[in-house]
């Protein structure tokens, strides 16, 4: 299938300005930790909160899923070397489990609309790895359906997200209230040239079909010798047919889950990855995860595809399997895709700490798996 990534800049013009990565890039606050500390507080609290009135431990953001699949990634081949990186050095086929989600720490009707989440867990990598994945042989790439992180920091993340704790698991008929009231301020925002991360986390998203999303790294890893942002978007005509299609779900609390299982029953579909190469430290900087890397100078690229084959997108054993005993983080990565950035590094404790908590609480044992086969069907 022919790439959709923009052609405006030559893979020879990204060869000779992309920008090679060094440890001085990164710039650590000397106030990270303890806001990091904080962020742990704030999102073991919110999975506190959920596992006290509901006796189950889930995630401590994106507790509700509404897709799990198995397909395929596809390292492209002849790819240009700037491209030809670290997991994407050479042709090769993956296995790939892949969860869709929304972001709150709470299972909420679908009728509260936020923002969604992808993400992938590839299996079978070979090659050095970051500290702490030294036994894994996967690479996960976590991401939500917006180009950028709804804050700079993690101090102003921090405050944000305490403000989305305070409303976990309490009043989920206003929540839908307040998510109607959002979606319209947010639709008068767009019709002015505006968009707020805030507005949509408050549950303005517009109610449209997930599989129509694309998804975004947000914060840049490694990529080789390198820096890139990740997207993944749908490439098949089917999936891209969903492009902001209206979902409608009233009365339909896992309405979500509803559309995509019944597109893969029958149906299959294609994502490309593709990466957004740093070319200039001043407009596409490492530590500010809010602000976008111009793509009039360094587009996204395709290096792979993602095929998922028709299936049950909601088989029991595999949700199962998934929800209770896998987790996905950057962190679980090959040392050439390191996570970089303030947002990434409080990942690495923040997602390590709320998959513990998940597994001590519900009483299992996490799993990385190192092939497919360790996945029920």
């Amino acid at each position: 299938m022919p790439s959709h990534s923009p052609a405006r800049v030559s893979t020879d013009t990204l060869a000779a300005t992309a920008v090679r990565y060094q440890p001085s890039m990164e710039k650590r606050d000397e106030t990270e930790a303890h806001i990091d500390a904080g962020l742990v507080e704030t999102i073991t609290a919110i999975q506190r909160k959920v596992y006290e009135d509901s006796g189950h431990a889930m995630r401590g953001v994106h507790a509700k899923a509404h897709g799990v699949l198995v397909g395929e990634l596809r390292v492209l081949d002849g790819l240009p070397p700037i491209l030809a990186q670290g997991l994407f050095a050479k042709p090769a086929r993956y296995p790939v489990i892949m969860r869709l989600s929304t972001i709150p720490g709470d299972v909420l009707d679908d009728a509260v609309s936020v923002p969604r989440g992808l993400a992938v867990k590839v299996i079978g990598v070979p090659g050095l790895r970051v500290a702490g994945s030294e036994n894994h042989v996967t690479q996960d790439f976590v991401l939500a359906n917006g180009a950028v992180f709804a804050k700079s920091n993690t101090k102003s993340f921090l405050s944000t997200l305490k403000l989305l704790a305070s409303t976990t698991d309490r009043a989920p008929g206003l929540k839908k209230v307040l998510s109607a009231v959002m979606r319209g301020a947010e639709t008068l925002l767009e019709s002015v040239g505006g968009q707020s991360a805030t507005v949509m986390s408050l549950g303005g998203y517009p109610e449209v079909n997930i599989l129509g999303d694309s998804f975004y790294s947000q914060a840049p890893i490694l990529y080789g010798d390198y820096m890139a942002k990740v997207a993944i978007k749908p490439s098949s005509t089917g999936l891209r047919a969903l492009r902001k299609a209206p979902l409608d779900l009233t009365g339909k609390p896992d309405g979500i889950r509803a559309a995509v299982v019944e597109f893969f029953r029958s149906n299959g579909g294609e994502w490309e990855l593709q990466v957004q190469l740093c070319t200039d430290l001043q407009t596409m900087p490492i530590e500010d995860a809010a602000k976008a890397w111009p793509e009039d100078s360094s587009p996204y690229m395709a290096v792979a595809h993602i095929v998922v084959p028709a299936q049950d997108a909601w088989s029991t054993a595999r949700v199962r399997f998934v929800e209770e005993q896998m987790s996905f983080s950057p962190w679980h990565a090959l040392g050439a895709h390191r996570p970089l950035g303030a947002i990434m590094r409080a990942r690495k404790n923040v997602y390590a700490r709320t998959a513990a908590y998940r597994a001590e609480h519900n009483r299992v044992k996490l799993i990385e798996p190192e092939r497919i086969e360790d996945v029920p069907r």
